[in-house]
């Protein structure tokens, strides 16, 4: 079973969290500060963390960091949960690599359809075939991304923009049109958080020695030649 990864100091907010996710079938574990966050997940390998971000010693964003920092931990999707609504937290927390944020007070039942987006897969039987324009390849399937044959390693949201543009390759994609296709989950995000991820893809891309994605202002973004 699906099994998520709860990580708050505040022990009411870990019992709602853990009773809403079990009433949808979720299998949950959980861990009451940062330090304890990073041992259950080596020890329990979640599908999924719902991180706190304003918590004691180790915070949400250094548990994000070090988490990111092993690629084999890149597709496990990691929601924020904070009490402060900054957009300044938010973009820190999706720059860090996370790939959704909720301010606290939240619904439970919000929280729940979200956790449910990020973990939709394709049906194995409909699998779509590898996804390639010029030098990079997309494999929709594994989530997995190459320039050449350098692997990219992205969080789901930003393997969503980048699955996006090339099935667009050349076409200007809006804002609002990568918002749409790369949530899982619609809803009204900012534009400026759709950069952030964007500003996250381009600089693995540039890792690997490529730049192709083009910012076309006041509209939007396009792939261009991966050549």
């Amino acid at each position: 079973m699906t099994k998520i990864l709860v990580v708050d100091d505040d022990a009411n907010i870990r019992e709602v969290v853990c009773f809403a996710l079990a009433k949808a079938g979720y299998v949950t574990t959980t861990a009451a500060d940062g330090e304890q966050a990073l041992a259950r997940f080596v020890a329990e390998r979640p599908d999924l963390v719902v991180l706190d971000i304003l918590m004691p010693e180790l915070d949400g964003t250094e548990v994000c960091r070090r988490l990111r920092a092993d690629p084999r931990n890149a597709g496990v999707p990691i929601i924020f949960l904070s009490s402060k609504d900054d957009e300044i937290d938010r973009i820190l927390g999706l720059e860090l690599g996370g790939d959704d944020y909720m301010a606290k007070p939240f619904s439970p039942r919000e929280l729940v359809a979200r956790v449910r987006a990020r973990l939709r897969r394709p049906a194995a039987d409909a699998a779509p075939a590898l996804l390639q324009h010029g030098r990079l390849r997309l494999d929709p399937e594994q989530y997995k991304a190459w320039w050449d044959e350098r692997e990219l390693v992205l969080t789901l949201t930003e393997f969503g923009i980048l699955r996006t543009l090339i099935t667009r390759p050349g076409r200007v994609c809006t804002r609002d049109h990568l918002m749409n296709e790369a949530y899982a989950l619609h809803r009204i995000v900012s534009d400026r958080t759709i950069d952030s991820h964007l500003r996250r893809v381009r600089a693995k891309l540039d890792e690997a020695g490529a730049d192709p994605i083009e910012t076309v202002h006041g509209v939007g973004y396009k792939l261009g030649p991966c050549t």
